[in-house]
Parts: structure tokens; sequence; C-alpha cells
């Protein structure tokens, strides 16, 4: 938003997309993953889902490139990455806080520093 898009939750079931943000005339569709799982001086990132939100029914849904055009991930220490679609190498997990997908990694606070000193009002 600060970038001057629009930002939409899809109403209802959405399977592909968990937002929608339009500036102009471009419409994005993006995935949301979050993580508390830090191991190995990494974050690991589950990009597919097992089952439903409420109990495991033996489906295995995996990030597929055409569904969405980029997957913003939010960690526990509220590191964020903004990765497009065709750079998600892992259908089934990714790993964040490395250098491969660095460049990907945005600051959800410009110009306040480190998280870590933002009071909350």
């Amino acid at each position: 938003m600060q970038q001057g898009y629009g930002v939409w939750i899809p109403f209802g079931h959405s399977p592909d997309c968990d937002l929608l943000a339009q500036k102009e005339d471009k419409l994005l569709r993006i995935q949301v993953k979050t993580s508390t799982l830090f191991r190995k001086d990494r974050w690991a990132v589950a990009t597919c889902t097992r089952g439903g939100n409420q109990s495991w029914n033996g489906i295995v849904k995996r990030l597929e490139e055409s569904r969405f055009d980029y997957l913003f991930v939010v960690v526990a220490d509220w590191r964020c990455w903004f990765i497009p679609a065709t750079e998600v190498d892992g259908r089934s997990a990714i790993s964040l806080g490395g250098p491969k997908y660095s460049e990907f990694e945005i600051d959800p606070y410009p110009g306040h520093g480190p998280i870590s000193k933002l009071q909350v009002n």
C-alpha cells in the first residue's frame, strides 16, 4: 500500500491467492505464508498445504507458478520477503534468511530502522 497499490482480501475461499493487489491496470495474485521455524540459521517455510486447515485429509497442495504472481512471507522476527512466482524453487518448502532469496527481502516499515526498536502505540 505504501507503494501505491490497492490491496484486497478475496471474499470466500480462494485456493490460489490470499491477497489481490492492483496498481493502475496491473492486478497481482499474492500467496501469503508465515513461519516460526528457525533451524540451521534459516527460516523454514512450508509452501505446500497438507489437508485442510482443520485436519489432515491426505491431500497435499503444492504451489504452482501459474496460479499466483508473488509469494509474500513473514517470519516470527517480522522479516519479510516478496518473491516473484518464477523465482520460487521449492514446491513443498523453501529456506529464507540466506543469500538465495536475499534480493527479495523487504522492509515492512521503511524509514523506521530495525523492527525490534519500533514502538507500538
